[in-house]
C-alpha cells in the first residue's frame, strides 16, 4: 500500500512536468503561428509580414538573387475565420523596379483550404537582376492587393 502512494505522487509529479515543459513552448498571448512559421526559415532575407485581417501573410525569400535560376519565397498564411481557397498561382505577381510583372510557375505547398497554409511560391529567376522585387498577392481576406518588397542591389 505503502508503494502505491509512492507511485501515485511520482506519476503526479512527472505528469506535472510534462505539462509545465510543453506549455512553456506554446506561443504567449499576442504571438502568433506565423512568427514561429516564419522565422524558422535560415535566411539573410527579411521575412515580411502583412496582418491585415481576417488572413495574416508572411513572406520570406528562400532563394533568389545572383547565380539563382529559380527564385523562391516562402508563403505563410494564417486565419481563424473562413477558409484559405485562394489558388496562389493566380493571386500572386513578381514585380521588378521597372514595373515588369513575372507570375509564378509553381506553387508547391497544399491544395487550397483550411486555417493554415505554408508552401514554397516559385518564379523563373529575373534577368539581369533588378534594384528591387516587389511580391504582390492580390484579393485575399478581403484585401485588394498586399505588398512585400525587398531591395536586391
Amino acid at each position: 500500500m505503502r508503494y502505491l502512494v509512492y507511485i501515485s505522487i511520482g506519476l503526479a509529479i512527472t505528469t506535472l512536468s510534462y505539462f509545465v515543459f510543453f506549455n512553456r513552448e506554446q506561443p504567449q498571448s499576442g504571438e502568433n503561428q506565423i512568427g514561429r512559421l516564419a522565422g524558422a526559415v535560415p535566411d539573410s532575407w527579411e521575412t515580411k509580414t502583412d496582418e491585415q485581417p481576417p488572413i495574416i501573410i508572411a513572406v520570406t525569400p528562400v532563394e533568389f538573387g545572383e547565380d539563382v535560376k529559380v527564385w523562391k519565397f516562402e508563403i505563410v498564411l494564417d486565419t481563424h475565420s473562413g477558409s484559405l481557397n485562394d489558388d496562389m498561382l493566380t493571386v500572386a505577381t513578381l514585380v521588378d523596379n521597372k514595373g515588369n510583372a513575372y507570375q509564378p510557375i509553381s506553387w508547391e505547398g497544399p491544395d487550397p483550404g483550411g486555417h493554415h497554409r505554408e508552401g514554397m511560391l516559385i518564379f523563373n529567376e529575373i534577368s539581369p537582376i533588378p534594384e528591387y522585387v516587389e511580391l504582390k498577392i492580390n484579393n485575399v481576406g478581403g484585401i485588394s492587393e498586399r505588398s512585400f518588397r525587398w531591395n536586391i542591389q
